[in-house]
């Protein structure tokens, strides 16, 4: 069994989560990071996770739109979805369920919001400003929920 997981990250979460998530699959596992690479052969993967950063209540569009174009190849494929962000779980849960193909959410096995970081040094000042004063925050957090990640990957292992 091989697995896919596709994604994109603007500030390095995403990326970390991809990275903590490939560490827990079964088989052998290729991360594809969408901003770099957006072509894939869908016929070496038997499961594709998908996955994204949400800002403003979106995903990346790089992941948005490789959902999109490949809608009929993951609709053959073993699906998991993710988003990471730092909003309140409920939130998260709706920008999870709103932002990917209603075809993938009703296909994947699993979904999951695996929580999200605030680094500065990876921000701009526009983005600092705002961190601090919608987030009331003006340091780095991490609310990256490992438990999601493992729960996913086992979910995931489970499908053969």
């Amino acid at each position: 069994m091989k697995t896919l997981i596709a994604y994109a990250s603007k500030h390095g979460c995403t990326e970390k989560c991809a990275k903590l998530l490939e560490e827990h699959l079964d088989g052998e596992t290729e991360r594809v990071n969408l901003k770099e690479q957006t072509e894939v052969d869908f016929s070496k993967y038997d499961k594709v996770v998908l996955g994204s950063p949400v800002y403003v209540g979106k995903i990346l569009k790089e992941v948005d739109t490789f959902a999109k174009t490949h809608l009929n190849e993951l609709e053959q494929k073993t699906i998991g979805l993710f988003i990471c962000g730092m909003q309140e779980e409920h939130t998260l849960r709706n920008e999870l369920e709103v932002n990917y193909p209603t075809e993938l959410q009703e296909k994947a096995l699993v979904r999951e919001c695996f929580g999200g970081a605030f680094d500065f040094s990876d921000m701009n000042f526009a983005e600092k400003m705002i961190t601090k004063k919608v987030a009331k925050i003006d340091k780095d957090v991490s609310a990256i929920r490992e438990d999601a990640i493992q729960s996913f990957a086992e979910t995931l292992n489970q499908q053969h």
